[in-house]
């Protein structure tokens, strides 16, 4: 009997988001390696976000979401009501196990209730986890008895198998669920088509100089702070900056940033040009960590570049590619050590790091084709 599969997630190409490429990178690795069948449930709307434009591949269901503006509490009704239809579609498919991922954030709560309680083999694949993000954005307090009672629901059935961005983010996981938890690591980020362009982008005018770039989305897990500190301390005799940012905070990024000698504001920088990016800045604020593993770091070093990382030292960002960068904490010295850094990194430094972040690379290409033909023994 032909193997089959199902992911379920809000996003799915064609609309660009970073999630939904991930799980359109392992839908078509599963169909074309190892001939599974793939059904994907996803919400049919547009989302401002990152990543590549991609034409779907498996069968896809959409679900009809009932809001698709930007209020942002009805955003999170109709993320409530989304969640439902998506696990509820995927499990009237019975179309294999069925991997979940975490948008809308309520999902695995879904997840566990509707299937892990029924006995249905699923797969958690966390991205960015929730209900954690609510306490750690500040939009409730951990002491709330709605999300006490949220938090025991979301993790009282465990999954089956375990998909992590980091060995960290698995360890608390599995403290969450209370027990060791069979799975596999798969940073987000990562491509197994990924390419490069070879020609110098038309935004890299000085060969001279050193460039730092945040290409990405400034959200609630992220600083601004640190952002603005990095505008300030750039050398624009020997040093440029690139910024393509989106998200709650890109605005106050961009009114900073606008007419700042030594800085270029971009729409977008596409995947296959980050690699003329020599140190990208990558922010997580403290309480995020482990919450969230931000893919412009996995991005950044798969290219070949390095990263400048603001946030905790025991994140899987730093954990994992320490080796090819420079770290900050995310403290109230923020300003004097980003300005003491980055005039420090030299050319000859980055030659070196990017060498590392070649290497990383290569190791995280292996771990994806490894986790790939993992998650392809768990279907059925």
């Amino acid at each position: 009997m032909k193997k089959r599969l199902t992911i379920v997630n809000r996003h799915y190409p064609p609309n660009i988001n970073i999630t939904g490429e991930n799980a359109w990178d392992l839908a078509k690795y599963l169909i074309t390696k190892h001939n599974i069948d793939v059904d994907v449930v996803h919400i049919d709307r547009s989302y401002e976000g990152g990543g590549n434009k991609r034409e779907p591949i498996g069968t896809t269901h959409k679900i009809r979401t009932i809001y698709k503006g930007k209020n942002k509490l009805l955003g999170y009704l109709s993320g409530f009501f989304d969640g439902v239809m998506l696990i509820k579609t995927a499990k009237e498919l019975k179309k294999g196990p069925i991997i979940v991922m975490t948008s809308p954030p309520l999902l695995p709560m879904w997840a566990s209730l509707f299937l892990g309680k029924k006995g249905i083999k699923w797969i958690l694949w966390s991205m960015d986890l929730f209900p954690e993000g609510f306490t750690s954005s500040d939009q409730i307090s951990n002491t709330n008895f709605i999300y006490k009672y949220i938090l025991k629901l979301t993790y009282k059935f465990p999954p089956n198998q375990l998909i992590a961005l980091g060995p960290q983010q698995k360890n608390v996981l599995e403290r969450k669920y209370h027990k060791s938890i069979e799975g596999t690591i798969l940073p987000c980020g990562v491509f197994v088509d990924q390419d490069m362009s070879n020609d110098i982008p038309n935004w890299k005018t000085h060969s001279n100089k050193i460039y730092f770039g945040y290409a990405g989305n400034c959200g609630s897990p992220h600083s601004p702070e640190f952002i603005i500190h990095a505008i300030d301390a750039i050398n624009p005799d020997t040093q440029h900056m690139v910024l393509a940012v989106y998200g709650i905070y890109a605005e106050q990024i961009k009114r900073h940033a606008k007419n700042k000698e030594g800085v270029t504001l971009l729409p977008s920088i596409p995947r296959n040009e980050l690699h003329h990016i020599d140190v990208h800045l990558v922010t997580l604020i403290e309480k995020w960590t482990h919450v969230a593993v931000p893919s412009k770091a996995v991005s950044s070093i798969c290219s070949g570049s390095t990263i400048l990382f603001c946030g905790n030292i025991e994140s899987d960002n730093w954990h994992m590619f320490q080796n090819a960068g420079w770290f900050v904490p995310d403290s109230k010295n923020l300003k004097l050590d980003v300005e003491n850094v980055m005039k420090n990194i030299t050319m000859e430094e980055i030659i070196v790091k990017k060498e590392e972040a070649k290497k990383i690379g290569q190791e995280l290409n292996s771990t994806i084709i490894q986790s790939y033909d993992t998650i392809a023994t768990w279907a059925r």
